[in-house]
């Protein structure tokens, strides 16, 4: 089996009567591609590119989706199955086309067919993105192994109810993991979000449509050095004590506890996806009762589960004392994650109260952000707050916003605001 390694980071002194218990759980998978080559081992892949065809697209935008299309079918390993999809009010087969119930399966002459079929797309109509999701999950219907899809839109959701929309989610959800992406200023990130949440991708701004091909093909390369279909967080916990949330903080925040799947009354499952040779780290926060001084408790115990077999594990514990010396300790990993998840919420607070037109909260929210991240050093968030506020002091959250707010500084703020930085050492 493949190796992966995990840890737990904690501290597990806790004062009598309290009952929360946070981890931080590192898992890493360092060797998977000397492994594969090893064992001689290829997971089955396959691919789905969505491309909005909506009237919106029409001009420069629906031609660099087709090249950002064709560059990321040129990034597919010979083998691969894949399949383009266009979308607008409703959804349907590019290539291959609705003749062959199976997808295609990447070669030289496939993915020249397939760059052809791109040829002549024509931008109209509406947008609906759960019949985008159901065209797609069909056509993963009896794929296994790696199940991925990349999703460029450049609106809003406008011809569907968000019921109908999350309704087709739902379908998707544990069938195939889906990036998505949004060119322009005119999309929703909170719509790609909640796609990207709840399979298990990322959601980016791509301001520019000419920057889409080195998108697509970055997204792609990532798709193609996954080595591992199937990671799941397998979590026991004692009876009587209950899962708060279960949240990946590196490379990136994103909320798990949704994602629970029960195996029997004290043990679930959180997948994790697709893997390739990386290192994530996620937050457990438990509840327990509360013990008396010299209790000592297994709170909760992680298994890793690769593709169906049981690997390394963590055990998560909780001991009370009256010493607080150690139960005022700050373990770094958790005090470091809490903060990224925090820096997280505030921006998304602060950019909803812009949108509400409260610019006094915003200020707040957004000067306490830019603090969080400066104490991380989040640099990469650091940079983008600062293309929609002043900062005079970094290390009192001392800001003014900028009197012109430029709409695709507000999204990029956005969608980096759940992008995550490692502990400093």
């Amino acid at each position: 089996m493949l190796r992966f390694a995990i840890e737990c980071h904690q501290n597990e002194h806790l004062a009598p009567g309290v009952g929360q218990v946070d981890a931080v759980v590192t898992v890493s998978a360092p060797s998977l591609t000397a492994e594969a080559a090893r064992t001689g081992s290829s997971v089955p892949r396959a691919e789905v590119i969505i491309v909005d065809v909506s009237g919106s697209m029409k001009g420069r935008r629906i031609r660099e989706a087709t090249r950002a299309a064709a560059a990321a079918v040129d990034c597919l390993e010979d083998g691969a199955r894949f399949a383009l999809v266009g979308g607008n009010h409703e959804a349907w087969r590019l290539y291959p086309d609705t003749a062959q119930r199976a997808l295609a399966v990447a070669s030289p002459g496939t993915r020249a067919d397939a760059r052809s079929a791109l040829d002549g797309m024509k931008a109209r109509g509406g947008t609906a993105m759960g019949s985008w999701l159901d065209v797609t999950n069909r056509l993963f219907e009896d794929e296994s192994g790696i199940n991925h899809a990349i999703l460029l839109t450049d609106g809003l959701d406008e011809s569907e109810s968000p019921a109908d929309r999350t309704a087709a989610i739902e379908r998707a959800r544990g069938r195939f993991q889906c990036d998505c992406r949004g060119v322009g200023t005119d999309w929703s990130v909170a719509e790609l979000r909640e796609v990207s949440t709840a399979l298990l991708g990322s959601v980016d701004l791509v301001a520019r449509p000419e920057d889409l091909a080195a998108d697509f093909t970055e997204v792609m390369n990532r798709s193609m050095g996954r080595a591992v279909a199937s990671v799941t967080l397998r979590l026991w916990t004692p009876v009587g004590a209950s899962v708060e949330f279960v949240r990946q903080v590196i490379p990136e925040v994103l909320d798990l506890t949704d994602h629970r799947v029960e195996v029997d009354g004290q043990v679930a499952d959180y997948p994790t996806g697709a893997w390739a040779e990386e290192a994530r780290a996620y937050h457990i926060r438990l509840r327990v009762d509360p013990g008396s001084v010299a209790d000592e408790m297994l709170a909760g115990r992680v298994t890793l589960i690769v593709e169906d077999e049981p690997g390394a594990q963590a055990l998560i514990r909780a001991v009370w004392t009256a010493d607080t010396v150690l139960t005022t300790r700050i373990d770094p990993e958790v005090a470091h994650y809490t903060g990224q998840a925090e820096l997280a919420e505030l921006i998304q607070e602060g950019l909803r109260a812009i949108d509400v037109g409260d610019l006094r909260r915003a200020t707040m929210t957004l000067g306490r952000a830019v603090q969080v991240a400066s104490e991380s050093g989040n640099d990469a968030v650091s940079a983008t707050l600062a293309r929609v506020v002043d900062v005079e002091d970094a290390a009192t959250g001392r800001i003014r916003l900028k009197k012109r707010l430029e709409p695709a500084e507000l999204m990029g703020l956005d969608v980096a605001s759940t992008k995550t930085v490692r502990v400093q050492s």
